[in-house]
C-alpha cells in the first residue's frame, strides 16, 4: 500500500492506468498548511493526477490536564455535512498509515457518533456508556434480588 503511494511521488513514469479504490486504509496526513488530519482514506489513480478520497476527516487535539492527557475530536471542515473530501497529492506533504486501534477506534466512535457535538475522548479508561452495552437487569429485578438477599 505504501509503495503504491510512495511510487506518486516518486518518478513520473508511464503506467498503465488502474484503479485502487479496493485499497481503503486508515491514515494521517500532514498538509501542507499545516494541518494533520486523521481519516479513512482510498487512492484514486484513473487520471495521470491521483486524487486521495478522504472519508470523515478529524483533527484530534491533545489536551494535556491534572489527570493526564485528553483528546478533543472535531471534523476537519466543521461547516459541511459532506462526508467525503478530495485533496489533489501536491496539497500533501506526508501520510502514514495508521494501524493503532486506539486511534481508528476513537475515529470510529466519533463518526458513527449520534450525537454530531465535539467529542472529548479521555484515555485514561472512562467510558461513556452506550446502548450497545447492555445492562445487568432492569431496576425492578436488581431491587427483588437485593430484597431477597438481605432479608435472608
Amino acid at each position: 500500500m505504501i509503495k503504491k503511494i510512495k511510487n506518486i511521488f516518486g518518478k513520473k513514469e508511464k503506467k498503465p492506468k488502474k484503479n485502487f479504490t479496493n485499497n481503503e486504509f486508515y491514515s494521517i496526513i500532514k498538509l501542507i498548511s499545516g494541518e494533520e488530519i486523521l481519516s479513512f482514506v482510498m487512492l484514486d489513480e484513473n487520471d495521470d493526477d491521483p486524487i486521495l478520497l478522504l472519508q470523515n476527516p478529524i483533527v484530534i487535539k491533545m489536551i494535556p490536564n491534572n489527570q493526564g492527557i485528553i483528546m478533543k475530536v472535531k471534523p476537519w471542515i466543521e461547516m459541511s455535512n459532506d462526508d467525503i473530501y478530495l485533496i489533489r497529492m501536491d496539497k500533501i506533504i506526508t501520510m502514514t498509515e495508521t494501524t493503532d486501534q486506539k486511534l481508528i477506534e476513537i475515529y470510529k466512535n466519533y463518526v458513527y457518533e449520534e450525537n454530531d457535538s465535539i467529542d472529548v475522548y479521555q484515555p485514561s479508561g472512562q467510558v461513556k456508556p452506550s446502548p450497545k452495552m447492555g445492562y445487568i437487569s432492569s431496576v425492578e429485578d436488581a431491587r427483588k434480588k437485593l430484597e431477597k438477599l438481605y432479608k435472608a
